[in-house]
């Protein structure tokens, strides 16, 4: 008995091939002594090589692997953001204890290795490639949260995401397993086949419709999509600031690729039974995102809570349905990614001059001592909030008018209403980073006494016995860098980050027709 190898298309597959090169480098290099201090340069290496083969595939639409994955607009996009996402998260490690305390290459390697699962997610078009793209997205994620072994929420954290993810995964995988059974099929246009052929019976199977309804709570643990978010404000502030940024974005971008593709794809044609679920979870995500952020102190977990509402947003692009609302959905990805790097490389910066403090109350007084670092995260909170001149005003916008036009108007005034309630705490930062900072006893200024009662907090803790025993002796803080807002690698992603969300907010078309290639790619099979 023969069997046809199936045909392997090289250049579709070369941005997988290149970050896998990339990291197999990036590990062998710690053997070296003389060489491993280039690990991160091979590292973002890597990914402009990885950047530029998605580019050189720009516009091509091409089953991969005996089309278990596809190489489209919505695989490419989506891949960039994870991309550039992965790159801020390098620059904004250097000099950062978790990067040190793990060992740099092996911190590199797991990133690049969640970065070789993303990609694969965003191409993956099969529930085989889907599981495994998945675990190999996550599973590095987990060991990255608990990198700083001098912090006990970061080991915390890395358990949380570990125990958490573990569950959504499990959830996830018994819902395909369903959906194999109902379908008969594991390849995404073969599933959407399956249940157009097999009729109504089929469509209102029990079966299929629980596997369906499992697929979306793990996809939902995933993007933190209330109310399966509980994890996502202790693993932010608990995971090393990197690594939260990293995951804040990249996860989200890879994820929605895949929630996307799925619904869009192999579910589409049971949109009547699933549309009302996701809508129901959107709607849950911005009230519940929201209404947590209002009384947090913690910007890293103001955050946290802004993820849950901001990806409650990003549902209804996939919910309507429709090209239009793919088309939204990508293009506020892409400046959810532009507005968050800023935010995050500006916690990066704070957290090195205060003594690891995200504690809102320690910007006080930032816009006169910094302007450089007080306006990228200005902007950034202005975007977030759904401001005009900014990239998250338009990207609003588009999601608003896509669920209009779809007759889903209620979601628009979701929508709506979550923007205005986010309005209290966004405004918040940005009131406290331009407030005068008063002097405090002996005569430090607010900000230098949060950074001196955090230190204190620190050693507190391990005079307390808090902190593991192996560690225990340790100093609170040996990384603190005043002079962080000075440093391009730090600096220099904030402002870009802010100046991307300004520019695509003036002139938003280049964006546009960015996201326009993802909602190309599905033309056919949503309207």
């Amino acid at each position: 008995m023969s069997f046809d190898s199936p045909t392997i298309d090289y250049a579709g597959l070369s941005p997988i091939i290149s970050l896998t090169a990339g990291l197999v480098v990036v590990v062998l290099v710690a053997v070296f002594d003389s060489v491993k201090r280039f690990g991160p340069a091979l590292a973002l290496m890597t990914l402009a090589v990885t950047a530029g083969c998605l580019i050189w595939q720009w516009g091509t639409e091409a089953d991969l692997v005996a089309g278990v994955l596809r190489i489209d607009g919505l695989a490419i996009t989506l891949s960039l953001l994870v991309v550039v996402s992965a790159a801020v998260a390098i620059l904004l490690s250097r000099g950062d204890p978790a990067s040190a305390q793990a060992g740099e290459s092996d911190y590199l390697g797991l990133l690049l290795g969640s970065v070789l699962g993303m990609v694969m997610l965003t191409q993956a078009n099969n529930i085989l490639t889907f599981f495994v793209a998945l675990e190999l997205l996550s599973i590095p994620l987990y060991a990255l949260c608990g990198t700083n072994l001098r912090r006990r929420e970061s080991l915390e954290s890395g358990l949380k995401y570990l125990i958490v993810g573990s569950v959504g995964s499990a959830t996830l995988l018994y819902g395909l397993a369903m959906i194999y059974g109902g379908s008969g099929a594991t390849g995404f246009a073969e599933i959407s086949q399956g249940f157009t052929d097999g009729g109504s019976d089929l469509l209102n199977d029990s079966l299929v419709l629980v596997g369906v309804g499992m697929v979306a709570v793990g996809l939902s643990f995933k993007v933190s999509i209330a109310p399966f978010h509980q994890w996502t404000p202790d693993v932010y502030q608990g995971a090393p600031t990197p690594v939260t940024t990293f995951m804040a974005v990249a996860t989200k971008a890879a994820a929605f690729a895949i929630f996307t593709r799925f619904f869009l794809v192999a579910l589409i044609p049971l949109i009547d039974q699933w549309d009302v679920i996701l809508a129901a979870l959107a709607a849950t995500s911005i009230v519940v995102g929201n209404v947590g952020a209002l009384g947090q102190n913690s910007l890293k977990r103001m955050l946290g809570y802004s993820g849950i509402a901001q990806a409650g947003y990003m549902l209804c692009g996939i919910v309507v349905g429709t090209q239009a609302g793919v088309d939204a959905l990508v293009f506020y990805l892409a400046a959810y990614v532009a507005m968050n790097l800023a935010a995050f490389a500006v916690i990066v910066i704070q957290e090195r001059r205060t003594g690891f403090s995200d504690n809102i109350a320690s910007l006080k007084g930032l816009g006169r001592e910094n302007p450089a670092v007080a306006w990228p995260l200005t902007i950034a909170m202005l975007a977030l909030a759904g401001l005009p001149p900014t990239a998250g005003f338009i990207g609003k916008l588009y999601l608003i008018q896509a669920t209009i036009e779809a007759d889903w108007t209620w979601l628009g005034v979701m929508i709506a209403v979550g923007t205005m309630i986010s309005l209290a705490y966004y405004l918040r930062v940005v009131a406290t980073v331009w407030m005068r900072a008063e002097p405090a006893p002996g005569g430090q200024t607010t900000a230098g006494a949060s950074a001196a009662a955090a230190g204190d907090a620190a050693e507190s803790a391990i005079d307390a016995g808090d902190l593991p025993p192996a560690i225990a002796g340790a100093a609170p803080n040996p990384f603190e860098d005043p002079e962080a807002g000075r440093r391009w690698y730090l600096i220099g992603p904030a402002i870009l980050g802010a100046a991307a969300t300004i520019f695509f907010g003036v002139i938003p078309q280049p964006l546009v027709e960015f996201a326009q290639q993802a909602g190309n790619a599905l033309a056919a099979y949503v309207s």
